[in-house]
């Protein structure tokens, strides 16, 4: 079973809002899902997603293949919580 991490559209017309889930790639975009890992809110300005890095990183280390999207916003959290702990 292949394992893709990958948006969800679950918003309104003209209002997109997605959650970030971890699936089977067989499934269809707004299918069946394993687990939801986070949300992203295209409209909003500034950090407009949150994510569960842990968990993120958890799928990724058991070979999940991240969307190009959620490959960069897994790429900020990281970079962000580097920066929010002190040296």
């Amino acid at each position: 079973m292949a394992v893709k991490i990958r948006l969800k559209r679950v918003g309104s017309i003209n209002k997109p809002v997605f959650r970030i889930v971890v699936a089977d790639s067989r499934s269809p975009r707004d299918g069946k899902f394993i687990e939801e890992i986070g949300t992203y809110h295209p409209l909003k300005a500034g950090t407009n997603f949150n994510m569960d890095l842990e968990r993120a990183k958890y799928w990724v280390g058991v070979g999940a293949q991240p969307s190009e999207t959620v490959a960069s916003f897994i790429k900020k959290a990281t970079k962000a919580a580097k920066a929010a702990t002190p040296a």
